[in-house]
């Protein structure tokens, strides 16, 4: 499954708005339905103060963050699951993502088409009705996944009898267990699952099982005060999902994302009372939430932070710089971004004896830095 997150909402949510604005690459963002029809895609640089340190301390010729991919995929409708309004193929869109933003509309704007259940413009804002559409277009959808592989699992039952229906019993009691949520329009991730059953629907790719969270696009007049009651009705329906939420004005951040100057920039933040971009805490949030974690590497050619799985071991680090690294891995001479801010170099860790040397079962941290000894 892919690394990347897909922004998700109704038509006119903002979602092109927000993207474009995270990308620095305009999406189209018309004030009609379906204006997004082919998902735009981009690559965000992951803020990480922890990257901006250790280059303070090797001045490198070259500094890399990580990086995050999101996906602008054209907003859904009502009917969705039936294949309304292109549905079929933006579902297919949303199911390749490992995570999904769903944008939810908190702001009021007469200029600005509010489109509802099947397509209709309607006046109004309803932030509850609206997530409840695109929760459960999802959940209709991977109901009928459930269905055609209940169709194979029950011929397959039939055909060779008590000793594949206990193989299957994991999946049976998953379904058991997910089926009551889908229909009463929830997410398969609030089903308590035990590891077997986890293991036994993952080749079903359930869209409500992504892990998600909710995105409130406000207006400019709310950015100091961060939120109103259509942002509190959102955090509410979050709470009771355990999903998080990130609260964003996306014309804001649009106008933001124009600006190069590093002190303009803090100068336009501050003016409304912000001390870091919307969209930096949404790429963080997204990075978390699909169980990712970062380690670097420092030198005077390059400091760069490097994505791996949260609990990945030392030689699938090494691999994610080069193949011949993991093949051939010796061991990983390892420190801590803390340890750099308590010493100040290398070598001064080394003195204090907190210059480590790991195996091949060591799993690597996030924020470890770390050099590795191979041989191919």
């Amino acid at each position: 499954m892919a690394l990347e997150c897909g922004i998700v909402g109704l038509p006119n949510v903002g979602k092109s708005t927000i993207f474009s604005a995270l990308t620095a690459a305009p999406a189209q963002a018309e004030n009609f339905p379906f204006c997004t029809i082919d998902p735009n895609i981009g690559i965000v640089d992951l803020p990480d103060e922890r990257l901006d340190f250790i280059a303070s301390v090797f001045q490198p010729k070259k500094k890399t963050p990580a990086t995050v991919k999101f996906v602008d995929i054209a907003g859904l409708i009502k009917g969705a699951s039936q294949g309304e309004g292109l549905g079929n193929q933006f579902l297919a869109n949303i199911r390749e993502c490992s995570v999904i933003a769903h944008v939810v509309r908190c702001f009021d704007n007469p200029d600005i088409m509010h489109v509802r259940d099947d397509a209709k413009v309607e006046a109004g804002i309803d932030p509850e009705s609206d997530i409840l559409t695109i929760n459960m277009e999802l959940a209709l959808a991977d109901l009928e996944t459930i269905r055609k592989r209940q169709e194979k699992v029950t011929k397959s039952i039939r055909a060779l009898g008590k000793e594949e229906e206990k193989k299957l019993k994991s999946w049976t009691t998953a379904v058991e267990k997910i089926k009551p949520l889908l229909e009463d329009g929830k997410g398969a991730r609030l089903a308590d699952l035990t590891d077997d059953e986890k293991i036994a629907v993952k080749d079903m790719f359930l869209l409500t099982m992504k892990p998600l969270l909710y995105v409130c696009n406000i207006d400019e007049d709310t950015i100091e005060k961060g939120t109103n009651e259509y942002v509190e009705v959102v955090k509410k329906i979050a709470a009771s999902e355990n999903s998080e939420v990130v609260v964003i004005c996306g014309k804001f951040e649009s106008d933001l994302s124009d600006i190069k100057d590093e002190a303009e920039r803090k100068e336009f933040m501050d003016s409304v009372g912000l001390t870091e971009s919307g969209l930096n805490v949404l790429a963080r949030k997204t990075y978390n939430l699909m169980g990712l974690a970062t380690f670097f590497t420092g030198g005077q050619d390059e400091c760069r932070a490097w994505t791996i799985h949260a609990g990945d071991k030392a030689p699938q680090a090494a691999g994610v710089i080069h193949t011949d690294f993991e093949k051939g891995f010796i061991k990983a001479e390892a420190y801590t971004i803390d340890d750099l801010k308590t010493y100040g170099t290398e070598a001064k860790i080394k003195e204090a004896g907190k210059y480590r040397i790991e195996g091949k079962d060591y799993v690597v941290q996030d924020g470890d830095v770390l050099f590795f000894k191979f041989n191919v």
